[in-house]
């Protein structure tokens, strides 16, 4: 893909992971690595990010009026579909091999993008795994949690259960009171660590599709601009949908994919592959 960004803005060249921090990654289920992107590359790329959240939410519902999880942050989906510069900064190849790496598959394709902004005053997000709304056929799956700028604790940075990936109990339920209270009993008796820290600038997270994760509320009077992006094996197989909000998925982020067979849709391009 022909970049339109100044030279200096790399988003395509190759950050070498190690033997170690991809066992750590296969252990944990979530590994927090520091500088992935450049600090022009995310102002470049940011503030066509944030003109599109804006505009986008312009009449999004009063804070105050929302449930927890309307709260927790304005989402947008697939951006890349709606500006070129997005479109360009999510097919870029230096996050989608480090995402191709950490699962160890010969390959990895969009599920979709989404930008997550918490809003001063913002709520936390309570705990989930995001598998739950993904009608996939395996957990080969793993999101980019990109910062725009840094995180710090009173920001609500993203912050890991971790190993949790393991634990099947509460994988069934989704964002709401209800997940906190029921999923924060569980880790406790599972009595796995929590890491919640601080996001440098150009630091990027990545995480598995059934590691669980929340986040704090944001007490700072500007908002917490994320952009994430989630990566799935490219060979990845429709599964039958569970519930309601993967039927949903599946009629939004893969149009056209059938049951059983590879999702190649429009919406789900090849983003990196070693062949």
């Amino acid at each position: 893909m022909t970049t339109t960004a100044a030279p200096a803005i790399d988003i395509d060249s190759e950050y070498k992971l190690t033997p170690a921090q991809i066992a750590r990654f296969q252990k944990e289920g979530y590994i927090k690595l520091k500088d992935v992107l450049s600090a022009e590359a995310l102002d470049y790329y940011g503030k066509e990010i944030t003109r599109l959240v804006l505009e986008q939410s312009k009449d999004a519902t009063p804070l105050e009026k929302r449930t927890t999880y309307g709260k927790a942050f304005l989402q947008i989906m697939n951006i890349w579909t709606k500006s070129d510069v997005v479109k360009e900064f999510v097919f870029g190849k230096r996050l989608a091999k480090i995402a191709s790496d950490l699962l160890q598959t010969e390959g990895v394709r969009m599920y979709h993008d989404q930008a997550l902004y918490k809003e001063a005053g913002g709520g936390y997000t309570p705990w989930h795994v995001d598998q739950f709304y993904w009608p996939l056929a395996t957990e080969k799956t793993v999101t980019a949690w990109i910062p725009l700028h840094p995180v710090p604790l009173e920001h609500g940075p993203l912050m890991f259960s971790v190993g949790s990936q393991q634990i099947k109990v509460g994988r069934d339920l989704e964002i709401s009171d209800d997940s906190e209270k029921k999923i924060d009993e569980q880790l406790k008796l599972s009595n796995l660590p929590v890491d919640e820290t601080p996001f440098d600038l150009g630091e990027v997270s990545f995480h598995l599709g059934y590691t669980f994760h929340r986040a704090g509320p944001n007490t700072l009077p500007y908002a917490r601009e994320v952009m994430t992006i989630i990566y799935m094996d490219r060979d990845m197989k429709l599964a039958e949908p569970k519930n309601q909000n993967q039927k949903n998925d599946w009629e939004g982020w893969c149009p056209g994919a059938k049951i059983g067979e590879i999702i190649n849709s429009p919406l789900n391009p090849v983003l990196y592959s070693r062949d």
